[in-house]
Parts: structure tokens; C-alpha cells; sequence
């Protein structure tokens, strides 16, 4: 028996931080989008639990979320199967696009589906969030609000996933990643934070418009701290922006940008400008909001 998960990759549309909790994370409302974009994991039973990746760059030991959300779904079910995971890598990692997040959300509904018992999308979403904080988000990816540390799930009405799919978007991605805990620091160095009534506010009216780049248009609050620190992002964005017009966001803590574009883009040429700041190895890619 081999059980086979897409594991979609995300955008962050807008992040807004509005606090700072007791347990050290940051209060934050953020739409996120599942895209076409996807890892693709597979898991057959075997004597032993591992974990394989065409990446080598990929770690494939117990650091990996892979092997942290099995063990995480062990604890709650003991009695639950051995075996061993393959994963075929296609989302950059250290972009904030999720990707690890949601390889380790295919691995918790590869082993429901292994058990014989599904235990079911919300108590899923219990134990994925043990493992990190975008992982209750990719258990039914769908176009969502997130809220708290990001273990909060409101996913959109199903019109506004059908209004939304198919959204062309430009990733595009420098040779060096983000760190998030560096990104949500650098924002707290800062100082106040948007107000949680405001950002609401704002939020339904964008949703309201039914068009994502009203969205889009709300911000990421991460972006300034980030492209402070990180000169070479802002320069990028800017040479972009004024040689082909394009305004690219930072997509949750990064390092990847994004914009939804239309006919006509080519990411070739894209990256073929960023490089003097971002490095030789700029990925850009076209997908689709999923």
C-alpha cells in the first residue's frame, strides 16, 4: 500500500501583527491562499520510520516537520502505523511560502488515512498545531483568515475560492532565505503594533471587494523590518518595480515576493533583474492561486 498527499504551497495576500502574547509570539491576522504550487509526499508501511527528499539541501532526520508530525500524530494515536515517507520537493524552502508546514499537514492526513480510523480534519488541526504554527492551516487548505499565532483557522466562504482560483502570481525568490523568529523580532524592535479593530476593519472591507488585489493591497507588516535588514530585498523589489512595472510583496516572513499579474509576464525576465541584488540563484516561478 502507498498512500500519495499533494502539499500545497501558500501565499501570505496580507499580514497584519497586532500584538505581542505572553508566550513570546505575535498576534497577527493574515489571509493566506493555497497555490498550485505543490510538494507531493508519499508513505508506504516499512519496519521503520524515515523520511526521504530529492532535495539533499532538505534535512531527512528528525528535525524535518515530516517526522515531527508523525511523531506528533504517535502521541495521540500510539497504535498508529510505521513507514516511510518520500518527499518530492518543488516549493523552496526558507521562501514563507510554507512549504515544510505543509508537508508536515500531508503527513498527518497520510497516517489518518493509513490508520483505518480517520480521526478527521479538526482534531487534525489540534495536533498540527502542536508542530508549528502554520500547520493547522494545510490540513484542508483553502483560502482562510488566520488569527493568534496562526493556529486560528476561518476559512473563506467557498465563493470566494471560486472567485479567487486560477489568479496568476509571480514568486520569484533570492539565493538567501528569512529566518522568522529574525523577522517577527526585527518587527518588534519597532515598537506599536496595528490595531487588531483596525486591521479587522479593513479586512472585511477588502474581502467585501471580492478581488484578491484589495487584499494585496492591505500589506504585510513584516515587509519594512524585513527589507531593513535585508537591504538587498528592497532593492530588488525597487529595480523590478522601475525597469518592468511590477510591484512585488513579501509573502509571510519570506524571503519570496509575490504579485498577481496577468498575461504577458515572464518570469525569466524578472529574474534576470534581481539577480545583481538577490544572487545567481533567483527562483522565479508563474502559478495559480489554487
Amino acid at each position: 500500500m502507498v498512500l500519495t498527499e499533494r502539499a500545497p504551497a501558500k501565499v501570505n495576500l496580507s499580514l497584519a501583527v497586532v500584538g505581542r502574547r505572553p508566550d513570546g509570539f505575535h498576534e497577527l491576522v493574515s489571509v493566506v491562499a493555497p497555490l498550485s504550487l505543490a510538494d507531493t509526499l508519499t508513505w508506504e508501511p516499512a519496519t521503520a520510520e524515515s523520511l526521504a527528499c530529492d532535495d539533499p539541501t532538505v534535512p531527512a532526520d528528525g528535525s524535518n516537520l515530516v517526522l515531527k508530525a508523525a511523531a506528533a500524530y504517535r502521541r495521540a494515536r500510539p497504535e498508529a502505523p510505521v513507514g516511510r515517507f518520500t518527499l518530492a520537493k518543488r516549493a523552496p524552502h526558507g521562501a514563507g511560502l510554507g512549504g515544510g508546514s505543509s508537508d508536515a499537514a500531508a503527513a498527518l492526513r497520510l497516517l489518518d488515512r493509513a490508520s483505518g480510523r480517520p480521526m478527521g480534519p479538526d482534531r487534525l488541526r489540534a495536533i498540527a498545531a502542536e508542530v508549528g504554527s502554520d500547520c493547522p492551516l494545510f490540513v484542508d487548505p483553502r483560502p482562510c483568515v488566520l488569527r493568534g499565532r496562526g493556529e486560528r483557522v476561518e476559512v473563506l466562504p467557498a465563493e470566494v475560492a471560486a472567485a479567487w482560483s486560477g489568479r496568476r502570481l509571480l514568486l520569484a525568490k533570492p539565493s538567501f532565505g528569512v529566518s522568522t523568529p529574525d523577522a517577527y523580532r526585527w518587527r518588534a524592535s519597532r515598537g506599536a503594533y496595528a490595531s487588531p479593530v483596525a486591521a479587522e476593519a479593513a479586512l472585511a472591507l477588502a474581502l467585501a471587494s471580492g478581488d484578491p488585489a484589495s487584499v494585496v493591497a492591505l500589506g504585510n507588516d513584516l515587509q519594512d523590518p524585513v527589507f531593513d535588514a535585508l537591504p538587498a530585498l528592497r532593492k530588488g523589489v525597487e529595480r523590478v518595480r522601475d525597469r518592468l512595472g511590477l510591484g512585488l510583496t513579501l509573502t509571510g516572513s519570506g524571503s519570496a515576493c509575490f504579485a498577481l499579474v496577468g498575461d504577458g509576464v515572464d518570469p525569466d525576465a524578472v529574474r534576470s533583474v534581481l539577480e545583481p541584488d538577490w544572487g545567481g540563484d533567483v527562483w522565479t516561478r508563474l502559478v495559480d492561486l489554487a
